[in-house]
This record gives C-alpha cells, sequence and structure tokens, in this order.
C-alpha cells in the first residue's frame, strides 16, 4: 500500500500533472484504471486530491461514489491565498512598529512632551517674574536653570501634596475626606477603591487599547479539528457534513475537502447509503482506555449556541481615555504654540534669560518641540477616529455571520420536517439573531449553498424549501451509528506491561 502522498502524485502525473485545469469526474476504478493504481491506492490518492485542490464527492443513484474537481488540478485561490497571507505578514509587521513607536510615543510625548512643555511654561513665568534682567548672567548658567524648571515642574506634576499631584489614593491638598471618594464616583482621588474594582492594567497597555484597540486571542489552529474530533467520539464516530457544519459553522464547500483531509489523517472512510446519503465513519477514533460506558463524550455546543459580538472600541473606562485624550491635546496645542513661535532651542534659551519675546530675531521653524510632536499627536488622534469610522462596517459582518449561524439552525432543526423549511421561518431566524432582516437574494445563495432547491409542490402556500442531500445524509448516519458495534471502543485487556 502506497502512502496517500506518493498515490496522490501518481495519479495527479496520469491524469495531466498539476496544472491541469480540466478533470473529468471519475470513480475509483476510473482512477485505477487511468494510473495503473490499485483500487485502495486511488481512493487513497483521489481523497488526497480531493483535499489538496478543494474538490468534491457525490454519489450515483447505484451508491457509486464520484469525485469531481471543479478546479482540476490548478489552486486558483492560491494567488489570492499568498497576497492575503503576505499583506497579513507586512500588515502584523507595520502594526507590530506601530505599537513599538507608540510605547516610545507614551515615553517620549505623552510623559516626557508634557514636562518638557509644563517645564517651558514654569520657566518662563519664573523668568518674567524677575525684576532685573541682569542676574541672568550672574546667576545660574542655563543649565541651572534648566535643571531648576524641570525641578519645579515634576514637583508640581507628581508630588503627593501637590494640588495638580497625579495619584489613585492621594486626596488633593485641602479637599476633604468626603469628596471624590473613589468607591463612589469611580475618580482619582479620595480614599482607594476596594481592590476588585481597580484597573490594574499597566498604562502603557491602556494607551495602545486607546489607538489600536484591545488585542484579541491568536486563535487555536486545531479548533476546527478539535470540535470534530470531539463531535465523532459523542457521536460512535459516525459524522455527516451536517454535523461539521452544527459544530464549525464551515460552509458546505469548505467541510466537504477538510473531511477529505480528516478521512487520511484519522483512518477514516465513506460509506454510502441506498438513498445517496454520505456517512464518515472514524472507528478509529473512538478507542479510549476508559471503561466503555463509563462516562460518555459530551457533544460540543453547537456554532450558534455563543454569537459572534463587536469587541469594544477601547476596552478602557472612561477615566483612562480622559486622560489619555488630555495628555495628547495638551501636547497637541503645546506644539501648535511652539511652531507659531518659531520655539526653537536658541530662541528658548534667550526667552528664559528675560530677553522680551518682541526683541528675538526669527530663528526658523521648531521641529524638536513644534513638528515633530504636532505630527504624531494628529496621528495618534487619527486612529481611533479611523477605527470608530471602519466599526459600522465590522458591525455589519458581525450581524451577518449570526443571521448565517441562526439560519443553519433552522434548517438543521426543520429540514427533515413534512413540507420542508418556509422562507418566513428562514428570515425570522436570520433577522432575530442578526437584528435586521436579509433581502431575499442573500437567503437565496445560502440555501443553495446547502444543497436546497424550492419545494415546487408546495409553492401555492408560499416559498419552502427541501435539502435533500442534507436529509439523505442524516439518515445514512444515523442508520450508521445504529450499526456501530461497542466493541470499536474497547482496547482489549492487557497482555503486557513494563511495571511488571
Amino acid at each position: 500500500m502506497l502512502d496517500a502522498p506518493v498515490a496522490a502524485a501518481a495519479l495527479a502525473s496520469a491524469l495531466g500533472g498539476p496544472g491541469t485545469s480540466k478533470i473529468a469526474d471519475m470513480t475509483i476504478a476510473d482512477a485505477a484504471a487511468k494510473s495503473g493504481l490499485a483500487l485502495w491506492d486511488a481512493e487513497r490518492a483521489l481523497h488526497a486530491l480531493v483535499s489538496e485542490y478543494r474538490g468534491h464527492l457525490r454519489v450515483t443513484e447505484e451508491g457509486e461514489l464520484l469525485f469531481r474537481f471543479p478546479h482540476g488540478f490548478t489552486k486558483p485561490w492560491q494567488t489570492r491565498t499568498r497576497l492575503e497571507a503576505a499583506a497579513g505578514t507586512v500588515g502584523r509587521a507595520l502594526v507590530g512598529a506601530a505599537r513599538f513607536v507608540v510605547r516610545a510615543w507614551i515615553a517620549i510625548v505623552l510623559v516626557a512632551y508634557v514636562v518638557i512643555f509644563v517645564a517651558i511654561l514654569i520657566g518662563l513665568a519664573l523668568a518674567r517674574s524677575s525684576d532685573s534682567r541682569d542676574s541672568r548672567g550672574s546667576g545660574l548658567g542655563l543649565a541651572g536653570v534648566l535643571f531648576r524648571v524641570i525641578a519645579e515642574a515634576l514637583f508640581w506634576t507628581f508630588h503627593p501634596f501637590s494640588p495638580f499631584a497625579i495619584g489613585y489614593n492621594q486626596r488633593p491638598w485641602g479637599a476633604s475626606s468626603q469628596g471624590w471618594t473613589g468607591a463612589s464616583r469611580g475618580a482619582s482621588w479620595g480614599s482607594p477603591p476596594p481592590e476588585s474594582e481597580r484597573d490594574k492594567t499597566p498604562f502603557y497597555e491602556k494607551v495602545n487599547r486607546f489607538f489600536f484597540g484591545p488585542e484579541t486571542p491568536r486563535p487555536d489552529p486545531r479548533a476546527t479539528e478539535k470540535k470534530i474530533l470531539a463531535e465523532l467520539r459523542a457521536q460512535k464516530g459516525r459524522i455527516g457534513l451536517t454535523d461539521v457544519m452544527r459544530v464549525t459553522g464551515l460552509a458546505r464547500d469548505e467541510a466537504d475537502p477538510l473531511m477529505a483531509r480528516l478521512m487520511l489523517e484519522y483512518e477514516g472512510s465513506v460509506e454510502v447509503s441506498e438513498e445517496g446519503g454520505i456517512a464518515y465513519a472514524f472507528p478509529e477514533i473512538r478507542k479510549t482506555a476508559a471503561a466503555p460506558g463509563a462516562a460518555g463524550e459530551a457533544r460540543p455546543e453547537p456554532v450558534w449556541a455563543e454569537e459572534e459580538k463587536l469587541g469594544p472600541l477601547t476596552g478602557n473606562r472612561l477615566g483612562a481615555n480622559a486622560l489619555i485624550v488630555a495628555l495628547n491635546a495638551f501636547n497637541l496645542f503645546a506644539s501648535l504654540w511652539a511652531i507659531s513661535t518659531q520655539l526653537t532651542f536658541s530662541r528658548l534659551r534667550d526667552m528664559i534669560q528675560g530677553i522680551p519675546f518682541a526683541e528675538l530675531p526669527p530663528t526658523g521653524t521648531a521641529w524638536a518641540l513644534g513638528v515633530v510632536p504636532f505630527v504624531f499627536s494628529i496621528a495618534l488622534f487619527a486612529l481611533p477616529v479611523l477605527r470608530a469610522v471602519w466599526r459600522p462596517i465590522k458591525a455589519r459582518r458581525v450581524a451577518r455571520e449570526n443571521g448565517r449561524r441562526a439560519m443553519l439552525r433552522a434548517v438543521l432543526e426543520r429540514m427533515g420536517r413534512r413540507g420542508g423549511v418556509t422562507e418566513a421561518e428562514l428570515l425570522g431566524a436570520w433577522a432575530t439573531a442578526a437584528g435586521s432582516s436579509p433581502d431575499p437574494q442573500t437567503i437565496s445563495r445560502e440555501v443553495v449553498a446547502l444543497g436546497g432547491d424550492v419545494d415546487m409542490e408546495n409553492v401555492a402556500h408560499g416559498v419552502r424549501y427541501r435539502f435533500p442531500e442534507l436529509e439523505a445524509e442524516a439518515k445514512a448516519v444515523q442508520a450508521e451509528r445504529e450499526a456501530a458495534a461497542e466493541d470499536e471502543a474497547r482496547v482489549g485487556p492487557v497482555i503486557f506491561s513494563s511495571e511488571a
């Protein structure tokens, strides 16, 4: 018996090789005859090719499997996938670099520039309050003046007894003990809030949330496979595409090639009923060391049990957002003032030394204290604005996915009912989950994707849909489960142990 990849390569070569765009539907016997492979090797090869080239399985009235390759042995989606992957890589790199810049900008602008601008304002105020301009040459030098100014700014900004102190557990100087309590108003002053109400998120992370939104955990790359395997264990190793769609939410054309791959990975097989229903059997996945019947495997929750939700815009509390806006706005207006006054370092030195502003000669553009903080402050404000503009589009996508899941639930729960599934029921299920009614074309597209047809016999009573393929599959899967032997789950008695 050949390995599946080897057999698949041999069959693909016999049919024209990778890149062949037209491949006729074929049975296992067709594949064996064209390639010279044994029947079991041809079957494994076909399933491998279906998985690789996103093919499909069809069943004839006689119960014969037909393997269809709508794209041949080409991958027209691969260019798009590669472009999306490249764009995702570039996007993640840009976001990572931007996050790094924002973290640096927090340290430089939101803290350092605030301190620098406050220090400049205090220094200018001290210089103007001096009665004698002669003292600027005989007193402290420029370094001493700047040191004193920065020290004063730090004291008045961060000292716990300053009326401008920044802190959560300190009361403003002179405030009463009853004012501004954190527990009652969620503010920064007053008695500290209870431990359960404190936000322990680092400040830099709050800033990242404000500008880039809260981080979402990375999904488990094998989450889909785990759900399908759990469904298999709970359903005696026999499932159909309806079960796959139920637990994963995948579309039918996505679930089909996925099951072809899983059959190779977990030694599965395809069973076809007399009515043409397809059931996937994985007896080997049932093996367990637990005593049979001791604890039944729980079925995973259906995909519609949990609604898709639109994440918060920032994930921060109002106070944190207000503080970030205030700091960035202060830098923005201070940089505008620096640009308008041409506040270069040489002009700043003269102003601190007491030279009147009107007597200072023009010195050029204030890049360090004006242009740089202004441009970055504008850019930082633009990020949450753009995310807020994009948010309604994301909300519509979330609503559409919830509507699609609700419609899938309605189909799977009602498809075997006499009279089929009415269009009104599908529209109602979608509208309830999505919050708005879909257009009939959307419902029609989803019905076609599920293999549904309009029930022409009862069209006088309104539009009704039947899903013959799904109904035949459900009967085939149920029959396979009833025929499944419980011994498949047993591993047999232990005849040797290294403990002995």
